[in-house]
C-alpha cells in the first residue's frame, strides 16, 4: 500500500469508472491522503482500492472506496481481496468500522462480504450509491 494515488491506481480507476462506467469526477482531494492498494497479475496492474480514516461517533472509523477491477481480470476474487486487504490494514490502525459507499448495482457483492447498508439512496453523478458499513473484530 502507497500514500496518494499512483499511476497504476489511476490507470484502473479510469479505465473502469471513466470510459467503462462513465463517470467524470473520479479523482478528488482524499486520493492524496488515503492509502492505495493495486493488485497485480504478473507485472500488469489488476484492482485498486483506497483506505482513508473518517469521523465516527462510536470508535476509529476507516472508509474504503473506489475498488475497481478492471475488466480483463474480474471473475478471479480480486474485489474480494481488495477488500480484506484494506479491512485488514483498517484494523491494523486500530479502527473498529470500516464504511463505504456502494453503487446500488454491487450491493450484493458487498453484503456477501458481511457489509449492511447503514443509509439511503443517493445518486452519486448518474449512478444510484448507498452506505454501507462493517464492524471489524
Amino acid at each position: 500500500m502507497t500514500l496518494g494515488l499512483n499511476g497504476d491506481a489511476a490507470l484502473i480507476r479510469r479505465e473502469v469508472f471513466i470510459e467503462e462506467q462513465g463517470f467524470c469526477d473520479e479523482f478528488d482531494e482524499i486520493d492524496a491522503r488515503a492509502l492505495h492498494l493495486v493488485l497485480y497479475e504478473g507485472e500488469t496492474p489488476a484492482a485498486t482500492g483506497r483506505l482513508f480514516r473518517g469521523e465516527g461517533t462510536d470508535g476509529i472509523v476507516y472508509w474504503i472506496g473506489r475498488v475497481a477491477v478492471r475488466k480483463c481480470a474480474r471473475g478471479r476474487s480480486l474485489g474480494r481481496t481488495v477488500l480484506a486487504a484494506l479491512e485488514a490494514e483498517a484494523a491494523r490502525l486500530g479502527g473498529s468500522e470500516v464504511r463505504l459507499s456502494a453503487q446500488l448495482q454491487a450491493e450484493g457483492f458487498y453484503e456477501k462480504q458481511g457489509y449492511r447498508r447503514c443509509g439511503a439512496e443517493y445518486l452519486d453523478e448518474h449512478c444510484p450509491h448507498v452506505e454501507m458499513r462493517k464492524r471489524l473484530k
